[in-house]
């Protein structure tokens, strides 16, 4: 007992220091001081529904709606399987992408390369083949979770939503530039839109 009675007591008191006592201010501090922040950055609807956190992203793929970047996260914004493409910029895959092989009919092989990440976005906004595009309407983010687009991709998917809704571009446009975000500080980043605030948004529009 002589060696056990310290051991003992030692182990309850850092069970209840580091198991109880120190979570519970973290947790005390991050309800009193970053209320939404600790529960999710949740987003609700005008009915009080959740429909999405701010700070993880979404596939929207309705032409009414804005689109996101793309991701890499399991099937596309899988907050258990965030992760980029773990692909160089010399990559064969990541710029041409590759085929299903039929082969291997039981497992869908095709991943989409930059190539084609940047056809397809330009066919679906109605752009020439040769139009110049931000670097995040056709590239995934390092996380797959990025809630954000830059206002240059916003800008260029105007004319597609505001055809889908029957309403002008430029009551789309002024929308955009409403829910835009700016620098970090001022200095950090780029300006940006969160896609869910801004897909929110248009459906409220009268």
């Amino acid at each position: 007992m002589k060696h056990l009675r310290p051991a003992l007591v030692l182990t309850a008191f850092f069970i209840v220091l580091t198991g109880l006592a120190f979570p519970g201010v973290i947790w005390a501090i991050g309800q009193t001081v970053f209320p939404s922040q600790a529960n999710g950055s949740l987003v609700r609807d005008t009915q009080g529904n959740v429909v999405g956190s701010a700070l993880i992203g979404q596939s929207f793929s309705k032409p009414e709606y804005f689109h996101p970047r793309p991701s890499a996260a399991g099937v596309g914004y899988d907050a258990a399987n965030s992760s980029g493409t773990n692909l160089g910029p010399t990559s064969d895959k990541l710029v041409n992408g590759i085929d299903d092989d039929p082969v291997t009919a039981d497992v869908d092989e095709t991943y989409l390369g930059f190539q084609d990440l940047a056809k397809a976005y330009r066919e679906e906004n109605g752009l020439p083949e040769d139009a110049v595009i931000p670097a995040d309407a056709a590239t995934r983010s390092g996380s797959g979770l990025d809630p954000d687009i830059s206002v240059e991709n916003a800008e260029l998917q105007v004319a597609r939503v505001a055809k889908a809704r029957s309403v002008s571009e430029d009551r789309v446009r002024q929308l955009v530039h409403r829910h835009e975000q700016g620098r970090l500080a001022g200095v950090l980043g780029e300006p940006r839109v969160n896609v869910l605030y801004l897909n929110l948004a248009m459906d409220q529009m009268k």
